[in-house]
Parts: structure tokens; C-alpha cells; sequence
């Protein structure tokens, strides 16, 4: 079976849009309704559980993504016997997976105090606390989990994105009605475990009704699995890389700088993962075909598609760039008040750290959508420590400002060469690297361009903060623009992107006139 990849792209694309947007605003909201009901370390706590959860789910090791990737030819082929032995090698995968995570998470339990430097609420057991968060990463992997991987493979993440927009308002009312009667935090996180629960048996519900013919039974044949453990084993350092790499700034600034260095650092850090967010829709709404692509169109196909959405993130990103530089301290003082401000040069390096992440973010997409896991398996560990390493160092030199750069240092010189010199060694012709090398050289340099007259225009305004936002963010949208139409209008790349546009668009409009019927 050929996957209808631009059709469901785009349906991906507009519900994953929708999910988005409202995963941005309404946490806004609950961030600042934490702010003003309970205080900013309630935000620092957040944040560190968060990270240190993410380092306990390493245990997942990469089985999702593995078991997703092992989905693209069965499904290619129609071998519905071989999917449902995948989903039910997938549910013991995730039932191990779980209990591992819960046995590791209690033994860590003790330590928890120690990763906090200075005071906590009064009003808080963090021991209490952590054991909560806890128990809604585990019935992330008890409860179903294994039933994503057929809406993912299928690339039908739309469904997920529906479902999530129905579990996200129940959980968000009632943390919002928590916090503004009750002020407790306890409450606020039980509402989190619940509306796991929720999420994962209504995903469940979704996937048992549209591909009903897919059940967890069936056994494979013991090399199909040994080639699986050998994915997931690749994987594993991956997997750890990306956990250091995410975990290790919140969980070095709480250590050697405090719960509200790291609440406002993360103020900022949750605008620049907004965005973020809103562009990974592109990435998740696209891998699936990606995938499918790699497994029935030639190398120079899939290459000219790799040069089409490089051409893309880099118009998105370069545009977002400019808006982090131009607006994030106007909206921060009107947000959480001038007090709560990070020095501009930090601005700065989370711009830069914004637009090589979203470079960076593409490739890694198609690095998972082809399962090069193997070849690249110890660049991302070796990215991470040394990432780690230089936040260690730093933060003791030149504090928050040092945790950031690092971070920037390792995936520019570190990650992002290895990773390219992985897939053009693998996935595309060895030809093709130079070319695309220039065009990534371009890219940057038109972006930086479009920053430094994009900043000295915004600059000129002197106005309250509210229409100085307007004003900036009108800037940012047209002079960027501009640029890049200029930068851009006669390449290949631009002419591409226009017709995929086109063609993503006229999906969309046939979807709302559906959704309207």
C-alpha cells in the first residue's frame, strides 16, 4: 500500500496546527495562573521533574521509534499478520518498559533533594510530589501505549492530535479551577496522571476503530526480532543523547543556580518550545511518508525532497529568529514583569540555538524515517557529554549565559557535521553533500542578514509594550519576508516549495469545506 503522503501531510499538519496552537496558549495561561496563585518556584519544580523523568524514560530505549519504523514495509506490502505480530512484541516491549521505569524512578527517590539548590514551597513534600509525576510517566507505557504506533506508522497522527484536544481541555480546566480555588499543587499534578489515563485509552478506542484488523497476536520469526533489538539498541544512544542534551540545562541550573534562575530561564525556554512545537507538527505529520518515500522512490527523489523541506525550515526558521530577537523581551516584561528578564546576549544565543535545532530537527527526521540508527549511533551520546561537559564547566565561569552556549557549541560543531556526514554516507549519494553544504551556508547567511535589518528597524519604536509588540511582530513578518523573496525567488527550491504549497493548501480548503458539511 502507498501511503497518500501529501493528503495526509496536510491533514496532519491542520489538526496538529489546531492541537498546537492551543497546547501553546492554554499552557500559557496555566503558567501564568502558577505565577501569580502559587509562586515561580512551583515553576522551578515543574521544570526539574519534568527533565528528571525524561532521563528515567531512557528505559524506553527507542522502542517506539523502532517498532514505527518496522511498520513502513509491512505496511507498504499490506502484511496485516506481520503488523500484528509487531503491535504484540510492542505491548510486552512497553509493559517491560514501564516496570523498569518504576523500579528506577523509586530507587532514585532518595536523591531527589539533592538536585534542588536553596529553599523549596513550604507547603511541598517533594518526595510526594516526585512520586506522582512518576506514576503518569508509567501509565504512559502500561495503558495502551503500544496502539500509537499504528495511527504513527500509518501516518494518521491527525486521530492523535483530536483525541489530545479533548483529554488537554478537561485536564486544563480542572487545573485552572484547582489552582484558582484550592491553590494546590497536589491536585494540579493528579489531574496530569488522570488525563494520561484518558489520553491513552481514548487513543486506543480511536486505532481499535479505524484499523480494527490490527490486534496484538502473533509471534515473528526470531531473526525479524533480533533485527529489531539491534534497531533499538542503536537507538539507545540516541536516546540518551537527546535526554542529556534536554535534561542536562535544567538539571545543571537548578543544581548550581537555583529554582528561580531556572523558573525564569524556562519562562523563556517554554516560548522557544512553543515554536518549537508548532514547526515539530511539520516533522510528525511528514515522517511517515518520508519513510514510505525511502522504501519506494529512487535516492535522487528523496534527496530533491530533503533540498525542498530544508528550503522551507529554513524560510520558517529564519523568520521565527528574527521574531525571538525583536520580541521576546517586550512580551517578557509585559508577561511575567521586567524583574524576571535574562540578559540579551542570552536572547541571542537562544535564537541561534533555535535555528540550528530546527536544521537540526530536519535531518534527524530523516535519519529516523530511514533507520539509520546504526551508523549513527554514538554521534548523538558524544554531542550530549559533550554538551555536559561544558555546561558543568561554564555555569561555574559565566553561569545561566555558559549553560546556554554550550549547548549551542555542541550541536554546531559536534552534532550537526556528524549527522550530515551519516547521511551522505548512507541514505543520499556522497555528490550531493558539497551542493547541499553551500545551501545550508546560504540559508544562514540570508538569515542573518534578514536579523541585523530586522532588529534596528524594531529598535526604532519606542511605545508600551502592548503595541510595541504589535508593531515589532508586523516587522518581523513583512521586512524577513521580504529578504528572503529576494534571497530566493529564482532557485529551484522556492519553485517547489510554492507548488507544495499550493497543493497542501488546496487539501486543506477541500478538509474545511468537509469539516463544514
Amino acid at each position: 500500500m502507498k501511503i497518500e503522503r501529501t493528503k495526509n501531510a496536510s491533514r496532519n499538519m491542520f489538526f496538529g496546527s489546531i492541537l498546537k496552537i492551543y497546547q501553546l496558549l492554554v499552557p500559557f495561561v496555566m503558567r501564568t495562573a502558577m505565577i501569580y496563585f502559587l509562586g515561580v518556584q512551583y515553576l522551578g519544580l515543574n521544570s526539574l521533574f519534568s527533565s528528571v523523568l525524561q532521563v528515567l524514560n531512557l528505559a524506553e530505549l527507542g522502542v517506539g521509534s523502532a517498532m514505527v519504523y518496522s511498520m513502513y514495509k509491512p505496511i507498504a506490502d499490506d502484511d496485516t499478520d506481520t503488523i500484528c505480530a509487531l503491535m504484540r512484541l510492542y505491548k510486552i516491549y512497553y509493559r517491560i518498559i514501564g516496570l523498569v521505569v518504576c523500579v528506577a524512578g523509586l530507587i532514585l527517590l532518595p536523591f531527589i533533594p539533592y538536585l534542588i539548590k536553596g529553599e523549596v514551597p513550604p507547603d511541598i513534600n517533594v518526595y510526594i510530589l516526585y512520586v506522582l509525576n512518576l506514576g503518569a510517566t508509567v501509565l504512559s507505557y502500561w495503558l495502551f501505549a503500544y496502539k500509537n504506533s499504528i495511527l504513527q506508522a500509518h501516518q494518521r497522527t491527525d486521530m492523535i492530535s483530536k483525541v489530545m484536544l479533548v483529554t488537554e481541555t478537561v485536564k486544563y480546566i480542572l487545573q485552572f479551577v484547582i489552582l484558582a480555588i484550592f491553590h494546590n499543587y497536589y491536585l494540579f499534578v493528579i489531574v496530569l496522571l488522570l488525563s494520561q489515563v484518558l489520553t491513552n485509552i481514548f487513543t486506543a478506542f480511536v486505532a481499535n476503530r479505524m484499523y480494527p484488523q490490527y490486534q496484538a497476536k502473533g509471534k515473528l520469526p526470531r531473526e525479524e526480532i533480533q533485527q529489531i533489538n539491534r534497531r533499538i539498541r542503536d537507538l539507545f544512544t540516541s536516546k540518551i543523547g537527546a535526554v542529556i542534551v534536554n535534561s542536562a540545562d535544567t538539571i545543571v541550573i537548578s543544581a548550581f543556580l537555583g529554582l528561580n534562575v531556572l523558573a525564569v530561564y524556562q519562562n523563556y525556554f517554554y516560548v522557544i518550545t512553543a515554536v518549537i512545537g508548532m514547526i515539530t507538527i511539520i516533522f510528525a505529520s511528514v515522517t511517515a511518508g518520508i519513510g514510505n518515500s525511502i522504501v519506494v522512490e529512487t535516492k535522487e527523489k528523496n534527496f530533491n525532497d530533503l533540498r525542498k523541506f530544508t528550503f522551507i525550515i529554513a524560510w520558517i526558521a529564519g523568520i521565527c529568529t528574527s521574531c525571538f530577537l525583536c520580541l521576546f523581551q517586550p512580551f517578557m516584561r509585559l508577561w511575567v514583569g521586567k524583574d524576571l528578564l535574562l540578559d540579551y546576549s542570552i536572547v541571542i544565543c537562544l535564537g541561534i540555538y533555535f535555528f540550528i535545532y530546527e536544521l537540526n530537527q530536519l535531518l534527524n527526521t530523516y535519519k529516523d524515517a530511514a533507520g539509520i540508527w546504526h551508523e549513527d549511533r554514538f554521534r548523538p551520546l558524544v554531542t550530549a557529554l559533550t554538551n555536559l561537559t561544558l555546561n558543568l564547566i561554564s555555569v561555574q565561569f559565566i553561569g545561566l549565559y555558559g549553560v546556554v552556549l554550550s549547548t549551542v557549541l555542541s550541536m554546531l560543531f559536534v552534532g550537526m557535521p556528524w549527522l550530515l556526514h551519516n547521511l551522505f554516507t548512507t541514505l543520499f549519494d556522497k555528490k550531493y553533500l558539497v551542493p547541499y553544504l553551500k545551501k545550508l551556508v546560504r540559508y544562514v547567511i540570508v538569515v542573518f542578514i534578514s536579523c541585523v535589518i530586522t532588529f534596528p528597524v524594531c529598535s526604532l519604536f519606542h511605545l508600551p509594550d502592548i503595541l510595541l509588540i504589535v508593531v515589532r511582530l508586523a516587522c518581523c513578518c513583512i521586512i524577513p519576508n521580504i529578504i528572503f523573496f529576494l534571497a530566493y525567488r529564482n532557485m529551484e527550491e522556492f519553485k517547489l516549495s510554492v507548488q507544495l504549497a499550493d497543493k497542501m493548501t488546496k487539501e486543506k480548503i477541500r478538509l474545511l469545506k468537509k469539516i463544514g458539511a
